[in-house]
């Protein structure tokens, strides 16, 4: 008999091992590398079996700048190779998870050479090249900016295409772009009055991910869209985009428990039963609906009206402009939680 065979079966609940645990395990002396690499927009850590992502711009919201969808992606398969982690956690450090887009990206070392080398310098992805095609004086080319939203969008979406499950654990504000990125979770759980939604579809901006109607069905993300209203968590609990929403004293210890309940289950089985569940979920057209979406964000921005927007902004600040647009609808303060100036939601 052989030594695995006489192995099996002789400890209580075995399978619950870690994967690299046993004599007999695929990792047996391969020591994984402690990677110190450090982020501009994360952090990252794995403690015992999860990988914890948390956005680390707190002072600006968590706004989204270039290095937040390769940042991101990155993280996620040191996560998903990490024969340690069995499930991902992403979270915002601050009063919220993400305020969406940050401006300054379209700025970003354009122009200032004291900032050092941008390594996407004469790209399409150069954020000076993508200021000059937002500029409502000249001729916008769809594809230019295709090229780089779409890039922010595969970087988000490595959360769902990740074989290990992901979480999202959202407190304060998920807006916009913030969305973009909750939405490709595998699971969300917020705090009860977390403030989730897609404003600027009032003006400027169609969510580039696509995901609302599938996480959602067609009428409720129609009406939040045709609308741009948030929901709270609670509302979102109730329409089943979140799995939890706790009060936010409890946020913590329920995130907590759900990840230690995940954790306990073999990789190979969560890795099996995310790839049935994704089966479905992308034969309902998930990549279609990113890519028609992240067209049309483009256009959104580059009609009269979102002109008109943007103009207003440049004129009177952003912060003013969103209040002129959102005001109306009653949800003007629920929204000051971003820095002056900064965040596209």
């Amino acid at each position: 008999m052989s030594e695995h065979s006489t192995r099996s079966g002789s400890q209580p609940a075995g399978w619950r091992d870690d994967l690299t645990a046993g004599e007999d395990s695929l990792f047996t002396g391969r020591t994984p590398s402690d990677n110190a690499e450090t982020y501009r927009t994360l952090t990252y850590e794995v403690t015992g079996r999860i990988a914890r992502i948390t956005f680390n711009r707190p002072k600006q919201g968590n706004a989204i700048t270039a290095d937040t969808p390769v940042e991101l992606a990155r993280v996620v398969e040191r996560a998903d190779l990490d024969p340690r982690v069995h499930v991902m956690v992403v979270s915002g450090r601050g009063k919220g998870f993400c305020g969406g887009y940050d401006l300054s990206i379209f700025a970003e070392n354009g122009g200032n050479p004291a900032a050092g080398p941008d390594p996407s310098e004469g790209s399409a992805i150069d954020p000076v090249v993508q200021a000059r095609n937002h500029e409502p004086s000249r001729t916008w080319d769809p594809m230019i900016d295709y090229a780089m939203m779409s890039r922010f969008n595969r970087g988000f979406a490595s959360l769902l295409h990740a074989n290990k499950p992901t979480v999202a654990k959202l407190h304060g504000f998920a807006v916009a772009g913030g969305t973009d990125i909750a939405l490709y979770a595998d699971q969300i759980i917020c705090a009860d009055d977390t403030k989730i939604g897609y404003p600027p579809t009032r003006v400027w901006g169609i969510p580039a991910a696509g995901m609302w109607a599938h996480r959602l069905g067609d009428q409720r993300a129609k009406r939040l869209l045709f609308t741009g209203d948030c929901l709270s968590g609670k509302q979102a609990y109730d329409w089943g985009l979140a799995i939890e929403a706790p009060p936010a004293d409890e946020l913590d210890e329920r995130t907590e428990d759900l990840l230690q309940r995940i954790s306990r289950v073999p990789i190979n089985q969560l890795i099996m039963s995310k790839l049935a569940l994704n089966s479905a979920l992308l034969a309902q057209g998930v990549g279609n609906s990113g890519m028609i979406s992240t067209v049309f964000d483009g256009i959104s921005r580059h009609t009269r009206e979102g002109f008109e927007f943007q103009n207003r902004a440049a004129t009177v600040g952003f912060r003013e402009a969103v209040r002129e647009r959102d005001e109306i609808n009653g949800d003007w303060k629920r929204a000051q939680f971003t820095a002056p100036h900064t965040a596209r939601e």
